[in-house]
This record gives C-alpha cells, structure tokens and sequence, in this order.
C-alpha cells in the first residue's frame, strides 16, 4: 500500500446534522489503492474490521496511514477521531460480494476500457444470450460513472427492439 494513498474525503454530517451529534462529524474516506490481500508489516494484522481509532483488525495498518496521509493536510485530526471502521478489499469482498473488493468490478486498465468492458466479445452490452444485457460497472464506461452503463445498455435495448419489430 502507498505511503501516502490517495484518498477522497466526504463529510456528509455537513449537509445533514443529524447524521452526528451536535458539534461532531461523520467523515466517509475512500482509499485509492489498498492490496486486496496482506500487505505484511504495517498492513492488515489478524482479525476483523476495526473499531475504535485503529486498534486492532487487519484494517490497522491501513488506518494509520489514511490519518498520517490526512494529518498532512488537517494537522491533529487523528486526535479528534472518536471512533472509526475500516472495510479492507477483503471485507468488501466477503460481506457483498465484490471480487477482489473492486466496486468497479475488475480495475480500469487497457485491457478493460472502452470496447473492452468486461471483454471484445460482450461489449456494447449485450451478451452471447439473446435478451441479456449487461449494464453495471464491469460494463462501460466503469463503475465511476454512476447510472451511464444502465442508460447506454437500456439504449441498446431499445435500438434492439427497434431491429426486431421493424
């Protein structure tokens, strides 16, 4: 895992109180890469998801560096962390269900992008099965556009239909 990872911070406590209690905050920090399995000295020791403020669990490793990464930019926000949870890839994958923890079903490399999502052959959402559509994140353009694959397939169904009762 990086030294220093790239993180994406949301506090959504700020757009709705009642998420915390008065005068605290909620904060969702997604960590760009974390290795899906041990990482070894500093990673994820042995247990489970971590509670507290990164005691324990394999997440602890991963804990302490999105805080040492984040107190770079918020200096002492370590010490006003009241209690945290660590969902590691494996989590991710165990509890729903993502290979690998990847929620974009697979990551986006060259041979995973454009016509090649998820491969040559299904591309443009449709499958070898006459009617199946494939139209989630392991589908183009990933699952970083959030609703784009289910409106481009729901279009390839309608042009479909259209060839069909023509």
């Amino acid at each position: 895992m990086s030294e220093r990872p790239f993180l994406e911070v949301r506090i959504p406590s700020l757009v709705d109180p009642s998420l915390a209690p008065a005068g605290k905050h909620v904060a969702s920090i997604w960590v760009q890469y974390v290795p899906h399995r041990g990482t070894g000295e500093g990673g994820r020791g042995k247990g489970g998801t971590e509670t507290g403020k990164g005691e324990g669990g394999r997440g602890k490793g991963v804990y302490e560096t999105v805080i040492a990464t984040l107190g770079e930019y918020a200096p002492g926000i370590g010490d006003l962390v009241r209690a945290s949870q660590v969902l590691t890839p494996e989590d991710l994958e165990s509890r729903y269900g993502l290979t690998e923890g990847s929620l974009y079903h697979g990551e986006l490399g060259l041979d995973q992008i454009l016509f090649m999502r998820p491969i040559g052959q299904w591309a443009r959402y449709r499958t070898p099965i006459a009617g199946l559509y494939l139209c989630g994140a392991g589908s183009h353009p990933g699952g970083g556009t959030m609703g784009a694959a289910g409106w481009l397939a729901a279009r390839a169904v309608l042009r479909d239909r259209k060839r069909v009762t023509a």
